[in-house]
């Protein structure tokens, strides 16, 4: 038997605009895509990981059968993420909440952005300076397993 999958709420998904990385170096993008990867063997999924700073690509892992297919959506999901400046997941609810489909956007190059879940903005207080995304799942499980990996990277620096 299957677990069923999550959901989010609006105001759940806003709380994950309060977290704060802070100001964040190479190597604290690639612990914080060490801890996406633990956490991703640990629930054994099937996932790709990326974590972004400033426009650059820092970390980028796939594990079990991912592979350049989750390339695409891993860069068009940060897009989202990083233009809207909000998870990825946020913006595509907003958009059914409002009757507007993000896919039916025409201002919108959906080559390039796609609102699905899985991405999330790393902010530094209000800027946001990259994102941590990742693919392979249904996409309220991509989200799930970017938000616990951000979580996770924070505790420690929170105690």
């Amino acid at each position: 038997m299957t677990a069923p999958l999550p959901t989010f709420t609006v105001p759940e998904l806003e709380q994950l605009s309060e977290l704060s990385v802070g100001d964040m170096s190479a190597d604290d993008a690639v612990d914080l895509g060490l801890v996406a990867v633990a956490l991703i063997r640990e629930r054994d999924v099937n996932l790709a990981v990326d974590v972004t700073l400033r426009g650059h690509s820092m970390f980028r892992a796939k594990l079990k059968n991912t592979g350049p297919d989750n390339d695409f959506w891993l860069d068009a999901k940060a897009a989202t993420a990083t233009r809207f400046g909000e998870p990825s997941l946020l913006v595509k609810l907003r958009h059914i909440e409002a009757g507007t489909p993000f896919g039916g956007r025409a201002d919108i190059d959906h080559s390039r952005f796609r609102a699905h879940g899985g991405s999330i903005p790393l902010r530094n207080g209000d800027e946001v300076v990259g994102t941590i995304t990742v693919s392979g799942e249904p996409d309220v499980i991509d989200h799930e397993v970017a938000a616990e990996t951000l979580r996770r990277y924070l505790r420690p620096r929170s105690a």
